[in-house]
């Protein structure tokens, strides 16, 4: 199946083509056609499986297709709410090369000002991808008005449910128009997830896409068993022989991941780390030099675990 059985735009199909894409992922074939009909939807997808395009492009024909009457004050059409900052850059992103800069996007995420926020928000977006704590403080300060939401996402919503966002997403839901198209995107469902959707989604469509607690078909999982004590010995053996050219490493703590990246430096290894204490331009650079190949080893906390595309 190719992308052009999916019921997209000429425009799409060829900024989809552009990126090199030739065949859509099963959640991409099952979602689109979905949410190009105006269906809320609750999907099962894991980090991997392209369900970031399987909201956006859909999201931008239907946009395109209700353009408002000419002299209508800009207004914001779709939200996108995500965990994390990283993520909701790298949304936005998607949404700027899909809609080729047609449709007017910006983010909005704590750790930074409220500066640029500010003037890009006065600009009138139409799509705005966020974090639920700053996109509330916009609101409680009347700087974002959400009246006139046409469509929302909620995006990795149980990892915004282990964050603890839950009370935060329903006090974004009381902001938003009663009639609304709504996406519900998780790669698992637990209890308070499917309580969430049942009083978010009318009569939605159902796309499950992988099995839970899964890998995606690109992974491949090998255990090596260590001491705990030599677990980082281990690991700079195998950089040094080449046997991980690059590698993101997990900690369960900010602290730990600190530790360890300094340990492995003083290895001689090229290493960086992620987590919530980092500021936003750190945290950002650092991506940068793994993506770009300057650093080896990313040592990262949870806030990583979701969505990075690298």
């Amino acid at each position: 199946m190719s992308f052009s059985t999916l019921g997209l735009a000429p425009a799409l199909l060829r900024a989809v083509s552009a990126q090199g894409y030739t065949e859509p992922t099963p959640v991409q074939r099952e979602a689109i056609p979905f949410v190009l009909a105006g269906r809320d939807l609750l999907a099962g997808a894991q980090t991997g499986t392209g369900k970031t395009a399987a909201f956006v492009l859909p999201m931008i024909q239907l946009l395109a297709a209700s353009q408002p009457h000419n002299g209508a004050r800009p207004r914001i059409r779709a939200l996108i709410v995500v965990p994390t900052r990283e993520l909701a850059m790298q949304v936005e992103e998607s949404v700027r090369v899909y809609g080729s800069n047609s449709r007017r996007s910006t983010t909005i995420y704590g750790g930074v000002g409220f500066g640029n926020q500010l003037a890009a928000l006065r600009r009138g977006p139409e799509i705005v991808v966020a974090t639920p704590g700053r996109l509330l403080d916009h609101a409680r300060q009347g700087t974002i008005d959400l009246g006139g939401v046409e469509i929302l996402v909620l995006d990795e919503a149980d990892r915004m449910l282990d964050m603890g966002f839950i009370r935060d997403i329903r006090s974004i839901l009381a902001l938003l128009p009663a009639r609304r198209q709504n996406l519900l995107f998780s790669a698992t469902f637990s209890n308070e997830i499917r309580q969430l959707a049942e009083g978010l989604l009318d009569r939605p469509a159902s796309v499950q896409v992988t099995p839970r607690n899964t890998p995606t078909d690109l992974v491949r999982q090998v255990v090596h068993p260590v001491d705990r004590g030599r677990k980082r010995e281990l690991l700079a053996h195998r950089v040094r022989t080449h046997a991980v050219d690059q590698a993101l490493v997990f900690t369960r703590t900010k602290h730990g991941a600190d530790r360890l990246a300094k340990q492995l430096l003083e290895d001689g290894i090229a290493t960086t780390a992620i987590h919530g204490n980092k500021s936003q331009p750190q945290r950002i650079r650092a991506l940068n030099d793994f993506n770009t190949g300057r650093v080896t080893l990313l040592i990262a906390t949870e806030v990583a675990a979701r969505g990075l595309d690298i």
